[in-house]
């Protein structure tokens, strides 16, 4: 069985970045499932869901949350799944606050952070670490680099052509 991705947001709210996340792992085949969930509110549905998260066939979690972004760590510390933090953007500190929220980890609960407001990133993250027991999911990763990388050669391209008729 193909191992799953869970998308815990700690409010609905957080959906809209979100999206493309979801968008991403499933383009590549990925099954996700997202919930919320909140390191404050509902601290021990949290636990438990991070607890139970490994036989429930899940291989990483993504956790977003803004301001006091506590439930990556929260989630980190109840599992021995990787974990990825997205910090988002909110009126408080321009996101700030859930960056260093989400980065500052004690020793022993290791969270991997992407940009504020980087949920594409953590889907790409997520799926190299799926992709090191996953063949099939490496060949599809190194055809997505590929298919990015010869989109800048033909832009280039296009600007080279634009600049030899100036």
């Amino acid at each position: 069985m193909n191992k799953k991705v869970a998308v815990i947001m700690g409010s609905d709210s957080d959906l809209p970045v979100v999206k493309g996340c979801i968008k991403t792992l499933k383009s590549f085949g990925i099954p996700v499932e997202a919930r919320v969930l909140s390191a404050h509110r509902t601290p021990e549905a949290a636990a438990e869901f991070s607890r139970t998260a490994r036989e429930n066939s899940f291989g990483v979690i993504i956790a977003a949350a803004g301001k006091a972004a506590h439930l990556a760590g929260v989630l980190a510390a109840h599992t021995t799944l990787p974990v990825i933090g997205i910090p988002i953007k909110s009126s408080t500190l321009d996101g700030l606050d859930a960056l260093l929220a989400t980065v500052q980890m004690p020793k022993g609960i290791p969270v991997a952070t992407v940009a504020i407001d980087g949920a594409e990133n953590a889907a790409y993250l997520a799926i190299e670490m799926l992709a090191l027991q996953d063949d099939g999911l490496a060949e599809k990763l190194t055809a997505f680099k590929a298919k990015m990388a010869q989109e800048v050669m033909d832009k280039n391209e296009k600007l080279q052509e634009e600049v030899r008729a100036l």
